[in-house]
């Protein structure tokens, strides 16, 4: 599409600001410049490279309920028409696109992946969610089943107000099943307690799941018509890049450079000039040691709203407050190379030398600091450099940085993490082939603090005419990939008129948006 000469500076390089800069040059005649602060683009969902193994930074589902998204995702990386290489070494017959990419000859692919996410508790395996077979009440043991059979019956009955995420869980699953499932992942994650953070954050994540869904789904799914929707909570497989979601991402950026758009990296914006109507005129930003200004006609910020208000001049007293109480939980993945894994498969999965099916773990071990472990062999074996004879993991951390997790020397760090895998029983020391450590800043908006008066702070951010804020930091708001997506499409629709500006903000604030697709789409 012809330039029309028109600006628009995007902070940040992650989904949300890839995808409106791809937008504005599909759509409109909009020039955009992308002033990303790292070195690199996706933001949190990268993809890092280590001695020919590749990190996916928290795990990416390529899935979607809303079609726009999914045809985004496909006309930049197709879906694959051939059998992968571990489909083909197990006789798998994923789903295939005939005349489509075949993995085996080109990167350039989406792959069809199974998805199989466990609880491991009690030094045993739970489904996630949580079902209703035999194997969940045999780990649980029959003390334990009956007391969170009769609280998921007190639940039901008497209903607790949701002031709290505590609140949110307790009233869906009940309390013995919140203590033994939710309540220390939760801290582990936000590093307080869910009886102190908004249940917005369950409202978002858990979308509308509750244990009465969980046995209505086990029940309907022999009856269930092939494409009939259900939860997100609840696919059974996604889209995933060969070489990881960081792909996509580098895709998408090259697109935007062949099509006329700028992409800066190492570049921090650090400021704002408004003009006499309180619009955006220009942005500076740092790089290379220098500050430097670029005028622009409209903003779009997927950067941490503390930051943005910080460097807006003149924003009120008490929104600079409320912005800058808005926290964040810091995140540490360590990646471990290991000749196998200790335990074994046991489920009814096939998998290469008997390697549990599982794309990630959430280890529910009050033992243990670890919060999620990844295996990247089942989320591509093209991420791992040797996928026949080695198992690649990603272990999860949450912390704050400047805590003790974050200080910790790397070496020390590998070792605490090393030793937990150890103390659970899910690998042996002499297995460890090779790990590193990759620290991850501001990579969960958090629902507490100042989270409580976050409307006084978005209501002064929309009142700038041409500022846009879109992803997970540009909302503060704990977004899906998809849905940091779907927030740029949004914006790029509000610049043009077709909606207003205050749509942006529903996405992902909905609860019917999570349940089911709209007419719409």
């Amino acid at each position: 599409m012809e330039r029309n000469g028109t600006v628009a500076v995007i902070a940040g390089a992650g989904p949300a600001g890839l995808t409106a800069a791809y937008e504005l040059l599909k759509t409109t005649g909009v020039t955009p410049v992308v002033l990303e602060e790292s070195g690199c683009v996706g933001g949190i969902s990268r993809t890092v490279e280590y001695h020919g193994n590749r990190i996916d930074i928290g795990g990416h589902r390529f899935f979607s309920k809303n079609r726009d998204v999914t045809r985004l995702w496909e006309e930049l990386l197709p879906n694959q028409g051939a059998p992968a290489c571990d489909d083909i070494l197990l006789g798998r017959t994923p789903p295939l696109t005939p005349g489509n990419p075949d993995p085996e000859k080109t990167d350039r692919v989406m792959l069809a992946r199974r998805r199989i996410s466990r609880i491991f508790y009690l030094g045993a395996f739970f489904d996630y969610p949580i079902s209703m077979k035999p194997r969940t009440f045999l780990n649980m043991g029959l003390v334990r089943t009956c007391r969170a059979g009769f609280g998921y019956l007190c639940a039901c009955l008497f209903k607790r107000p949701e002031r709290s995420l505590e609140d949110f869980y307790v009233n869906r699953f009940g309390r013995p099943l919140y203590r033994m499932f939710f309540e220390d992942y939760t801290e582990k994650i936000w590093g307080v307690h869910p009886s102190k953070i908004s249940p917005d954050w369950g409202v978002q994540r858990v979308k509308g799941l509750s244990l009465s869904k969980a046995v209505w789904t086990t029940l309907m799914k022999p009856f269930r018509p092939r494409g009939a929707k259900v939860e997100t909570t609840l696919i059974e497989s996604f889209a995933y890049p060969k070489k990881g979601p960081g792909q996509f991402w580098e895709t998408m950026a090259d697109r935007i450079r062949e099509a006329g758009g700028r992409i800066e990296l190492n570049a921090r914006v650090c400021g704002f000039e408004l003009d006499a109507g309180g619009r955006i005129r220009a942005v500076r930003y740092e790089q290379d040691g220098e500050t430097k200004r670029i005028p622009c006609d409209c903003f779009f910020s997927s950067m941490p709203v503390k930051d943005l208000v910080r460097a807006l001049p003149g924003a009120p007293e008490d929104v600079v407050r409320i912005a800058a109480g808005l926290p964040y939980r810091d995140f540490i993945t360590v990646g471990v190379l290991v000749r196998n894994l200790k335990v074994r498969n046991l489920t009814k999965y096939k998998t290469v030398n008997g390697l549990v099916p599982d794309c990630w773990i959430y280890i529910q071990e009050r033992s243990v600091r670890l919060g999620r472990l990844q295996i990247f062999n089942n989320w591509s074996p093209y991420m791992v450099r040797d996928w026949r004879n080695t198992v690649w993991l990603g272990l999860e951390y949450f912390c704050s940085e400047g805590d003790a997790m974050w200080t910790m020397p790397e070496r020390d760090f590998i070792d605490f993490a090393v030793g937990e895998l150890v103390s659970i029983g899910l690998i042996r020391r002499e297995d460890v082939l090779d790990a590193v450590r990759i620290p991850v800043r501001k990579a969960y908006p958090a629902y507490f603090g100042t989270y409580a008066e976050f409307d006084a702070v978005r209501a002064y951010l929309d009142s700038i005419p041409n500022l846009y804020c879109i992803g997970r930091n540009g909302q503060h708001r704990y977004n899906n990939m998809d849905h940091s997506m779907l927030c740029a499409m949004e914006a790029v629709r509000a610049l043009r008129g077709e909606i207003p500006k205050s749509a942006v903000w529903e996405v992902n604030s909905e609860q019917e948006y999570h349940e089911q697709q709209s007419a719409q789409e």
